[in-house]
């Protein structure tokens, strides 16, 4: 006897289930509703309205310049250059430019870098531009043409859009090719307190133009592992230059940048460089801030977007150890 006779034995055959189905019917007759006496009233449905950016505001020229309530004096030409991409160079451009305008000065930024973020980072748009530093150094085009005046309080803008990219190369062939930028910008003293410019992350012929034009330089350094990476090479070529070029040149400050007093490598890195650079390195120390990463995507400096903020006070401050430094 299996295991499971039992069970089989015992198993009745299921039941059919019969389920009473209603029965359908074909002619159901419903309530008709009459829909005459019904008033139809037609709605005016809202349109939405488009939300379209304000066209941008046509760019002024030079001739438009708002008249100078100071006598300035001597003009200084300072690049601030690292061959180091992302350093703050661009930043520091913008927002020390315009906190010296807001303290008072004249002053004239040329974007020297072929990604223009100098430009852009100043609500500058490049599709406004008909010509741009490029045109000064290449097509002979007087730079007061291109001058953007009183971009904010003090400042004016030299722009730089994509055509700048194919300088490099096209310089190669020209005839007194280091000397393009200083020839141009040598008709502007006297009209400035302070001229800067903003370098390319590179050591090109860009660079070289920067470091021909430039009195001064000041060179970003930020508070991160590989600090003084690369800055042997940029002192090497500024002495050349300074050999052969611009008997002038010299270093005008050091800046760290992206500083966090709450890591030991930030603090390392401070006194690694100012035992390197000694009295070159400026005492004010540039944060990092969330805001100061914002305020260019809105097209305006630190002192403007964030006012109250740590960004712009420590580039407040860094303008007012500028005007001391002379």
């Amino acid at each position: 006897m299996g295991l499971f006779d039992g069970l089989k034995r015992d198993k009745k055959p299921a039941e059919t289930v019969k389920h009473d189905e209603p029965e359908l019917v074909e002619n159901e007759i419903e309530d008709e509703i009459s829909i005459d006496h019904i008033e139809v009233v037609e709605r005016s449905v809202p349109t939405k309205v488009e939300e379209t950016a304000p066209p941008p505001k046509p760019l002024k020229s030079f001739k438009d310049k708002a008249p100078v309530r100071h006598v300035v004096g001597q003009t200084k030409v300072i690049a601030i250059i690292n061959q180091k991409g992302g350093v703050g160079k661009s930043t520091t451009a913008i927002d020390l430019s315009a906190a010296l305008g807001e303290l008072g000065k004249q002053v004239l930024l040329v974007d020297l870098d072929p990604q223009g973020n100098a430009s852009s980072g100043l609500g500058i748009e490049k599709s406004q531009v008909s010509n741009c530093v490029y045109d000064v150094l290449l097509n002979d085009v007087p730079i007061e043409d291109v001058i953007i005046p009183d971009v904010y309080e003090g400042l004016d803008v030299v722009p730089a859009t994509i055509n700048l990219a194919g300088a490099e190369v096209e310089l190669v062939s020209e005839m007194a090719r280091e000397n393009r930028l200083k020839d141009a910008v040598g008709s502007l003293r006297g009209r400035y307190d302070y001229i800067f410019v903003d370098c390319p992350p590179s050591l090109g012929l860009l660079t070289v133009n920067a470091l021909v034009a430039a009195d001064k330089l000041l060179i970003p350094i930020q508070c991160e592992f590989y600090a003084l990476e690369g800055v042997t090479k940029l002192l090497d070529s500024m002495k050349r230059v300074k050999t052969r070029l611009n008997p002038t040149l010299d270093i005008f400050g050091v800046l760290l940048t992206m500083y966090d007093g709450r890591t030991t490598l930030s603090r390392q890195v401070v006194s690694e460089v100012k035992n390197y650079f000694g009295k070159a390195v400026f005492s004010t120390l540039i944060p990092r801030t969330v805001k100061l990463s914002e305020a260019p995507s809105f097209g305006q400096p630190i002192t403007q977007y964030d006012p109250m903020g740590k960004g712009a006070q420590s580039y407040t401050d860094l303008a007012k150890e500028v005007i001391q430094r002379g």
